[in-house]
């Protein structure tokens, strides 16, 4: 266990098939029942955090296809909404979905258990994942697959907590029982071995938590929320980065990005 919890190895990326449907199970409707139960939210706050760190990156164009990987409700697309022709979700929970997104209406497609996305090579011109990998074991796996049905000249949004979000031998308040973050070296490991190159690379969620503790009464909206705030984290983000360690077991190891945001390009 010692070779996950220090991140050389990322926890559930070898697992069996039997173990993959078994985590996937337990992690379907895990989310929903957490943080929704079954209410509609009346607001999605990272709107700012995806725009600084990932939808600005992108030419301005349209998106005939777009793929929201573990999208939900599909909030976090409404930036570019009006560029989008047709959006596909892919979204395991029944309680997370939308009938319309302004005047787009998503497919929703059930992921398979195994990870496998079941379209062909070179789809879609967009694909999105916000927060969604580090609820799934095979993480690698589903990143290829990703990639596969992401078209040449293509772009993927992504953003992941890259540290472990505690021992996940143990119940930990607030998160459901696989999740873990997805260490740094890890996604490294797997673009390289990719036809992508990275166009951005910036962390986020250095102080966010601290702040909060200290400050969070005087906002009435989430920190994220704040384009100034999202600059100012995304900034202070970048000098922490060498403080990174991804099962910090020390206060001073915890001043450090949580989160990695990445813009992929297909070659």
């Amino acid at each position: 266990m010692n070779e996950y919890l220090t991140g050389r190895k990322l926890y559930g990326n070898d697992l069996s098939l039997e173990m993959i449907k078994k985590w996937y199970e337990e992690e379907s409707e895990a989310y929903a029942n957490i943080d929704h139960k079954g209410k509609v939210p009346t607001e999605y706050s990272y709107h700012n955090l995806n725009i600084v760190h990932g939808y600005s990156k992108l030419p301005a164009k349209g998106f005939k296809k777009v793929l929201g990987f573990g999208a939900a409700r599909g909030y976090e697309i409404e930036p570019i909404i009006d560029t989008v022709e047709h959006l596909t979700i892919v979204e395991p929970s029944e309680q997370l979905v939308s009938k319309a997104i302004q005047h787009i209406v998503p497919e929703y497609v059930k992921p398979t258990p195994e990870g496998r996305l079941n379209f062909g090579d070179d789809t879609f011109d967009l694909i999105t994942c916000f927060g969604t990998l580090h609820h799934i074991p095979n993480v690698g796996f589903v990143l290829s697959e990703m990639i596969r049905v992401l078209k040449p000249d293509g772009y993927l949004l992504l953003r992941e907590p890259v540290q472990s979000m505690g021992d996940w031998r143990i119940p930990r308040p607030g998160l459901t029982k696989n999740e873990r973050g997805i260490p740094l070296n890890f996604f490294e490991t797997v673009f390289n071995a990719q036809p992508v190159d990275v166009v951005s690379r910036s962390f986020c969620f250095s102080l966010t938590t601290h702040i909060k503790k200290v400050f969070g009464r005087f906002f009435p909206k989430p920190l994220q929320f704040y384009k100034t705030y999202v600059v100012f984290d995304k900034f202070i983000s970048g000098i922490l980065k060498p403080n990174l360690k991804y099962h910090p077991t020390k206060r001073i190891d915890r001043i450090a990005p949580n989160s990695v945001f990445y813009v992929l390009k297909k070659r």
